[in-house]
């Protein structure tokens, strides 16, 4: 399709209308025209996108954190995660929350991709790190953030997706985007 054709599913922005202004999440209310010419309305979340590192130690674990998520009331294993600032360059941001989260650097980043996992109500996009020769540098957690740092071997991972104990979608996403990165690595050891 070249540029100057119109896209057979793309929905018009007829007006946008902000519903919800918050600290992280922002609300809007558009009025869209449909690839038939109808029109309906579309609610969604602007998000200002977020950065996940699957971390790789010299022992052949990846770093995760188990944190308490308020929407669902309960503890996740996750990886280290975290939302993007304003203006901030993504791999400055993914280094940061290492630092930050769990007090580890690492000497080699590798960019693996990005995942979108709201798209039926959020334009949040999460931008994808593997990490590996890691040291320990110390944490700095943001006031009002509270995790504990583990270690999972790979086999640990993949059972713990299996068995329903990781569920987080970013987590899993970022995981197997990465395991070709942890498995050539791996393999030089």
């Amino acid at each position: 399709m070249s540029g100057l054709e119109r896209d057979a599913l793309h929905e018009y922005t007829l007006d946008s209308e902000s519903v919800f202004d918050g600290a992280l999440l922002k609300v809007w209310r558009d009025r869209v025209e449909l690839p038939d010419g109808s029109r309906s309305v579309r609610e969604y979340i602007r998000h200002p996108g977020a950065v996940v590192v699957v971390a790789l130690e010299e022992s052949g674990a990846l770093v995760f954190e188990r944190q308490f998520r308020y929407p669902l009331q309960r503890a996740f294993l996750e990886l280290p995660a975290g939302k993007i600032d304003a203006g901030e360059d993504i791999l400055a941001c993914a280094q940061r929350e290492l630092r930050e989260e769990t007090g580890f650097a690492a000497a080699n980043w590798e960019y693996v991709g990005v995942m979108h996992p709201c798209i039926g109500y959020s334009d949040e996009r999460i931008e994808v790190f593997f990490a590996h020769e890691l040291s320990q540098v110390g944490g700095a957690l943001d006031d009002g953030e509270f995790l504990e740092v583990l270690s999972l071997r790979a086999d640990e991972v993949e059972q713990a997706i299996r068995i329903g104990r990781i569920t987080d979608a970013k987590t899993i996403t970022a995981y197997y985007l990465a395991l070709p990165h942890i498995q050539a690595r791996l393999r030089g050891r």
